[in-house]
């Protein structure tokens, strides 16, 4: 059953009315206090309190950053982690806002390349309150791209994945949909260093993966999807997803059950399928600045274009953030692997990017990549052929080096000019159809919600 979306969601609407500080989760003399929220019993007869932290403060540990849930499903980024967003507490809830928009020209050479000016975008408005023995979240995530990428994708040398028109995306990205999550959480202190977790979405992100590439602050100021995506974390837009985690300490296992098939051509609509898939993740955050996950997930019918076909996915992650005098830097090292059955093709990709922040308004980063890619690159934007079999053709790298600068005074918004080069790595086999040189440059305007009293 699908449901046509009924509302156009309006970027920043309303955005005055939040006055909190930003959630910079690093260090703000201004921004010390705390929030406290009760968290029901020890299983002792004792009324426990979880002290949260406040406006500006770091998470002390795993527990209060898995309950901050500032980061995409339930992945976890390490505690110093900053999320720039709108708070303002209204009577029982906390009320919260993330957005990230691009305005991006986007030219490539090859002869395989394109040029296009389009938007990257997502909006998340947040609400939490204490409800019972635990917390509970109620969370949307939202994009506007179904419109603001037209042709449904835009020009990204090398990069597969979905179906654009009935036929395969090659060289290109998908939108993402309009609903890319909503999302019921609830959290209940079982114990003092105890946290048990339910999470329920009709659109959301199985515990599969690292934070997903949209969401991670390492990836933060790159307006482009990361070439390994449909190997590393593709399944953060999925139906019918229900996951539980047990966390103790600085571990974290989840479980989860969701509806395997990719999403379809129709991004403004939800979608729903069967509990057809699973996953599992063991998430480790040993220190404030680090954290690391392993995961493992089947995956039922992923692809419209392979119907028959099931996937086996593992990925790992390392991630590290530290929190500076003036600024950020957050790195990220990602490998995912996926094996398709019943051929046992398999994908490898492996990611490193870096995102520095200094001088307060100035940004620097790289993204480096080497992904299998498959010989549907060499059909183009064709239908399949009868009796196709996809299979790996050569690894491609990708080196992105970008520079962006904040400017303006925007009310409770981040602005940034800026612009990113990305050189090409081309095996052998692809380069009779894409030279041996290719490069791509993006050149965009960047707009973050963010409070003014970090602007």
């Amino acid at each position: 059953m699908r449901f046509k979306s009924i509302c156009i969601f309006t970027p920043f609407l309303g955005l005055a009315s939040f006055v909190g500080a930003d959630a910079q989760q690093g260090p703000d003399p201004s921004m010390s206090g705390q929030m406290n929220m009760p968290m029901g019993s020890n299983g002792k007869g004792d009324q426990m309190t979880m002290e949260m932290p406040g406006m500006g403060a770091t998470p002390k540990d795993f527990l209060q950053t898995i309950l901050l849930h500032t980061t995409s499903g339930t992945s976890s980024e390490p505690n110093s982690t900053p999320a720039p967003m709108l708070m303002k507490q209204a009577g029982a809830w906390m009320l919260m806002f993330h957005a990230n928009v691009f305005l991006v020209e986007q030219q490539q050479t090859s002869p395989r390349g394109g040029d296009k000016f389009f938007s990257t975008n997502w909006f998340m408005p947040m609400a939490q309150r204490q409800l019972g023995p635990g917390e509970l979240t109620l969370r949307a995530m939202l994009s506007l791209e179904p419109a603001t990428v037209t042709g449904r994708e835009y020009p990204l040398l090398f990069q597969q994945g979905e179906t654009a028109y009935g036929n395969p995306i090659v060289d290109g990205q998908h939108p993402h949909d309009f609903f890319m999550e909503l999302a019921l959480l609830y959290d209940w202190h079982v114990a003092e260093k105890t946290l048990l977790s339910l999470y329920i979405a009709p659109v959301g992100d199985p515990a599969l993966g690292p934070t997903a590439y949209p969401h991670r602050t390492s990836a933060a100021e790159d307006p482009l999807a990361a070439l390994g995506h449909h190997q590393e974390d593709s399944t953060h837009i999925s139906d019918d997803v229900i996951t539980v985690g047990l966390a103790s300490g600085i571990f974290r296992l989840e479980a989860s059950g969701f509806h395997g098939r990719e999403p379809n051509e129709h991004r403004w609509e939800i979608q729903q399928g069967t509990i057809d898939s699973w996953s599992t993740r063991l998430t480790v955050q040993p220190g404030k600045n680090w954290s690391g996950q392993y995961s493992f997930g089947q995956l039922h019918s992923l692809e419209a274009l392979y119907p028959t076909e099931n996937q086996q996915r593992m990925t790992a992650s390392v991630m590290y953030n530290k929190p500076l005098k003036a600024g950020n830097w957050a790195s990220s090292a990602i490998w995912g692997r996926t094996k398709s059955s019943p051929d046992g093709a398999i994908f490898n990709s492996y990611l490193l990017e870096s995102t520095l922040r200094f001088a307060q308004r100035n940004f620097v980063w790289t993204r480096l990549e080497s992904a299998e890619r498959s010989n549907e690159l060499l059909l183009g934007e064709n239908p399949l052929p009868p009796n196709f079999v996809e299979t790996p053709i050569g690894q491609v790298q990708a080196y992105t080096f970008g520079y962006d600068r904040e400017f303006g005074k925007l009310p409770h918004t981040a602005v940034a000019l800026g612009a990113q080069v990305t050189a090409y790595g081309v095996p052998n086999s692809l380069r009779p159809a894409y030279g041996t040189d290719p490069v791509g440059v993006a050149v965009f305007l960047r707009l973050r919600a963010r409070s003014r009293a970090t602007q």
